[in-house]
């Protein structure tokens, strides 16, 4: 009588455990998904090329879309920099086609993010062999200058809550 028990209650965490997995599981990653680690620890560049700082972090809204970043400005190891959040928007991928840079809606192969919209830009990537970026094919880039993100409300965060807090 025990080992019928038992029997069936293995059979019904069986079948429980392989019907839960068969809805939480995917068989192909999305064709639209792009991975976090592209964005992540990336470094962001002015439309001069001149370095502005890092992502150090992703914000996601309550749907799970990509809507800020956190970029680190400043500073010299670590030491004094100082964290700005930017929309989604402001970051774009920029690639190398020629003398001008443009910026797409697919993902690149040195794991630079793709932003919502295609657009051309003004912007002129570096010709010489020591390029700026990680991959002289692209990068991610800002409308924005280091002086001016410097000059934007600091964020610090919070490990109590899990979020960003205007530093004070």
């Amino acid at each position: 009588m025990k080992s019928t028990l038992l029997a069936g209650g293995m059979l019904a965490v069986a079948l429980t455990t392989s019907a839960f997995a068969a809805t939480t599981t995917m068989s192909a990653a999305p064709t639209d998904g792009v991975s976090v680690t592209i964005y992540y620890k990336q470094t962001v560049y002015d439309p001069k090329e001149n370095k502005i700082g890092e992502i150090d972090d992703v914000l996601l809204d309550k749907s799970g879309k990509v809507n800020g970043f956190v970029v680190g400005v400043g500073g010299f190891l670590g030491i004094g920099e100082k964290d700005v959040i930017v929309p989604f928007e402001s970051v774009k991928v920029m690639h190398k086609t020629g003398t001008t840079a443009t910026t797409t809606t697919t993902a690149p192969a040195n794991n630079a993010a793709a932003p919502n919209t295609t657009a051309t830009t003004t912007a002129h990537p570096s010709t010489g062999a020591s390029a700026n970026h990680n991959n002289n094919d692209s990068w991610l880039a800002m409308d924005e200058t280091k002086d001016t993100l410097k000059a934007a409300p600091g964020f610090t965060y919070d490990r109590t809550t899990m979020s960003w807090k205007p530093s004070k």
